[in-house]
């Protein structure tokens, strides 16, 4: 059962300044969004509903209180009346600035995992068939697939630079194929 005398405190707790009251022994109280007299919009209703609403939820306000408070708020015409209407919930967090980045030593830092050293090796072949007219690819090829295996077990990084040594051998290989294909297909 609610007590009708009951009168809540400054709206946030402890930020209010104290003014002249319309009423006669009642202090009023500055709230964040400015003087008690100041009229209240509809996205201060809102915020004053949704702080009873959590109220409500968690268990501070009984189903009649709620339902008082709630219409009192939408007939609520400043930002003093809301303040008493929640005054004693609590707010939930506030607008405040971010705090700057600071400074995190390396230790902190996450670390990439290792890059497997065949997948490069791998990349490496790949690109030196054209350079040596295929002699490179079959290793391309063998690291390439080594690597991509060693890769799935111990969740190296490195699987893009196996994958393009795999294609660059596979397409030496092919090349080096047809070319050979057609040239004896060309002597027969």
């Amino acid at each position: 059962m609610t007590n009708p005398s009951w009168q809540p405190g400054p709206w946030p707790p402890g930020q209010g300044l104290p003014a002249q009251s319309a009423q006669p022994g009642r202090p009023m109280y500055f709230g964040p969004q400015g003087p008690p007299s100041m009229l209240a919009g509809h996205s201060d209703r809102e915020r004053a509903v949704d702080v009873l609403r959590a109220g409500f939820a968690e268990g501070r306000l009984q189903q009649d209180e709620y339902e008082r408070r709630v219409e009192r708020a939408y007939q609520a015409r400043t930002v003093g009346e809301l303040g008493l209407l929640v005054a004693d919930l609590p707010q939930g967090p506030m607008g405040f600035q971010q705090p700057a980045p600071q400074y995190v030593p390396p230790t902190f830092l996450p670390v990439a995992p290792p890059t497997n050293g065949k997948a490069g090796a791998a990349l490496a072949c790949g690109i030196a068939t054209f350079f040596t007219v295929g002699l490179t690819a079959v290793p391309a090829v063998v690291l390439g697939h080594m690597a991509r295996s060693e890769i799935r077990r111990t969740h190296e990084g490195g699987d893009g630079m196996a994958v393009a040594g795999l294609v660059l051998g596979w397409l030496s290989i092919v090349g080096w194929t047809l070319l050979l294909l057609l040239v004896v297909a060309a002597g027969s």
